[in-house]
């Protein structure tokens, strides 16, 4: 087996939660999902374009348009709320990373603002904004431009969801007012150091503080992923539907 294809244990847990596969109506026979899958697997993993998948996938462009179909029917977003459905609700951690855009993923109409697409000291680029449970798992996730501030969509984030008696762990980033009230209304317990420029430092629990590791480690999961490493695909659609399909991969590993 490719070190890249998905495992039987793996396709058994999501194979359900695919379309039905179409019937063979004369002509060539579709292609099953499950090696549909393990193509789309290797160019997430790869970092390849869709023209460069290997022969033995099949065409290229049969994956792609299944890709997005599945996309646009919202099956990545399906499958991912079952794996996680389960999650370690001791606490939840948030934070971001930058992902460099390459020049082929730049142009797309709508402009930056739509496409997730920032011009930061970096270049242009997209922040991934993620929530991850207790153990490092994927929750939430919400890309913008590289130039928003952590704090502003980190707000928004939280806001939607149910933090009650949960400790919500971050970086310094994330040490507003509006956040850590946030926290009091939800009976969160904040484990956010306190910007230096804080005229009066707050209390937070440098052992619990230390598992923040957890979401730095999901990162660097995720950009083993060659795709979300470098931002190649002008739709920001197209680059969340891959960070989901990482995301479930993490889920089931």
């Amino acid at each position: 087996m490719n070190r890249y294809e998905i495992r039987d244990d793996q396709w058994e847990a999501i194979k359900d939660l695919l379309p039905p596969e179409r019937k063979p109506q004369g002509g060539r026979p579709p292609k099953d999902h499950r090696q549909m899958l393990n193509a789309m697997l290797w160019v997430a993993r790869s970092g390849a374009p869709w023209r460069d998948l290997p022969e033995y996938f099949g065409s290229w462009s049969t994956v792609y348009s299944r890709f997005r179909r599945w996309q646009m029917a919202g099956i990545w977003d399906r499958i991912l709320e079952h794996v996680s459905a389960e999650p370690d609700e001791e606490s939840v951690m948030i934070d971001t990373t930058i992902v460099r855009v390459h020049q082929h993923g730049s142009g797309a109409k709508g402009g930056g603002l739509k496409q997730a697409i920032g011009r930061s000291r970096g270049g242009l680029t997209t922040k991934i904004h993620a929530v991850v449970d207790a153990l490092g798992n994927p929750l939430r996730f919400v890309l913008t431009g590289g130039h928003c501030h952590d704090s502003v969509t980190g707000y928004e984030i939280l806001k939607q969801m149910d933090l009650t008696k949960r400790q919500v762990l971050a970086d310094r980033a994330y040490d507003t007012n509006r956040i850590r009230r946030l926290l009091d209304e939800q009976t969160a317990t904040c484990v956010i150091p306190s910007k230096k420029n804080r005229r009066k430092p707050l209390e937070w629990d440098r052992e619990i503080y230390k598992e923040r590791h957890l979401i730095e480690c999901f990162f660097n999961k995720l950009k083993h992923y060659r795709r979300l490493a470098t931002r190649y695909d002008k739709l920001a659609c197209t680059f969340m539907a891959f960070l989901s399909l990482a995301s479930i991969m993490i889920w089931l590993a």
